[in-house]
């Protein structure tokens, strides 16, 4: 049977080869959407590459102040001596590493001036992240302590300052600053990892960081095993309860958090600074609402198509059912022809996506986005199609076997 079901769709694809293309067309543009950005969003927050340990590390970036009379809130990115004084302190983690957030500086090399994007770090951050050496080494605790004027700068930064000469051993000049140049890393643009140059955060300009509670760091807190996370949450809330920053009036009540990635993205955007709950389940659902309207539009265009086709299969649907063809037989060959269809329409899709996300690595639209299509988004897209054509199937399929046989035959559906 379901071998008559194949043939059966195969000839409809063929005797309507524009509807086929028009059904085509709408699902192909709608997957490959959907497949370039589930790519996007597991790039980015899926534990791979660089920030390969992300499933066991979280992230302090901001922390919120407000004032005994709640008439002064504030939002802030930490201080250097929070994380000094309130985080690294702590049992519950293997490292807390410290990075500022990347800033646009001028380079000037051989009368030359290239701006790139700069973090300061500890030596923790590069034992957190896992980077690709491609020469030379890593800062050290040692360059950290010691307060060397070393850097580390990415392959497309390098290739840009001195060419296909070995920068090892180079040296640029930063904001007034002599760096000299000690390892070369690959191109990363993960949240954490983004950056062109990379300088122990001791080489400031000036040592007052140290003392400041507000300013433009990031605290890495790498967990033994992911089954500890829940424990360090509940240390880094109970830490910023217990904060004093001097003056009670104006800092009565501190909060901060220790977020996943997908967490630290949710309250930047919803905003929940107040409270313990990010927002990432509300901001996952509101996305899924989102995915299932962006699939529903082009469905309910492909239900239109497929209940025009009805009407001209009607003769065909009354002569079959004439002959003793039951309804569950005809939803079942519909169902089947449309979800071969999306089928079709998933692979091109695949092929699809593959192109985009190739144009969009080439383009450099996004810096040194580096992402490729995988077993788990092509599984994703798969149950998409499936989805999709399930969708956009049902409702033709039960019109279909209402059919009355004597009005079909009469062409009066």
């Amino acid at each position: 049977m379901f071998r008559n079901y194949l043939l059966t769709a195969w000839k409809v694809f063929m005797r309507r080869k524009l509807f086929t293309a028009i059904n085509l067309l709408c699902i192909v543009l709608t997957l490959v959407v959907l497949m370039v950005v589930t790519a996007l969003v597991q790039n980015a927050f899926y534990p791979t590459g660089v920030e390969g340990k992300s499933e066991r590390f979280l992230q302090v970036m901001v922390m919120r102040t407000e004032s005994d009379d709640a008439s002064s809130i504030s939002t802030s990115p930490l201080g250097y001596k929070v994380v000094e004084k309130y985080l690294k302190p702590m049992k519950s983690v293997e490292l807390v590493g410290v990075t500022s957030g990347p800033s646009t500086v001028s380079v000037y090399q051989e009368g030359r001036v290239t701006e790139l994007e700069m973090r300061r770090t500890d030596a923790n951050y590069w034992k957190i992240l896992d980077f690709t050496v491609l020469e030379g080494r890593l800062p050290n605790a040692e360059d950290d302590a010691q307060g060397r004027f070393v850097a580390v700068i990415n392959r497309a930064s390098a290739l840009k300052l001195f060419g296909q000469v070995a920068a090892v051993g180079k040296s640029v000049r930063v904001s007034g600053q002599q760096f000299s140049i000690i390892g070369v890393v690959e191109n990363e643009m993960q949240i954490n990892a983004y950056a062109d140059l990379w300088a122990p955060i001791s080489t400031y300009p000036s040592s007052s960081y140290r003392q400041e509670y507000f300013g433009d760091f990031i605290a890495l807190l790498l967990a033994r095993s992911s089954a500890d996370l829940p424990m360090v949450r509940k240390d880094v809330e109970a830490i910023a309860s217990g904060a004093d920053f001097g003056d009670k009036k104006q800092y009565s009540k501190i909060n901060f958090w220790a977020d996943s990635k997908i967490d630290a993205l949710a309250r930047q955007t919803i905003g929940h600074g107040d409270r313990a709950d990010s927002g990432a389940g509300t901001m996952i659902a509101v996305l899924l609402c989102l995915m299932f309207l962006f699939m529903l539009l082009p469905a309910l265009n492909l239900v239109n198509l497929n209940s025009g086709r009805i009407l001209e299969r009607s003769s065909e649907i009354g002569v079959r059912k004439a002959f003793g063809a039951t309804s569950a037989h005809l939803v079942g060959q519909l169902l089947v022809e449309n979800v071969l269809l999306c089928l079709a329409g998933g692979l091109i899709s695949m092929a699809g996506a593959a192109l985009v996300l190739q144009a969009l690595e080439s383009s450099d639209l996004i810096p040194y986005l580096k992402v490729h299509l995988n077993f788990a988004i092509l599984g994703y897209g798969l149950l998409m199609t499936l989805f999709f054509g399930l969708l956009s199937g049902v409702l033709p399929a039960w019109k279909m076997s209402r059919l009355d046989p004597i009005h079909a035959l009469k062409g009066a559906v």
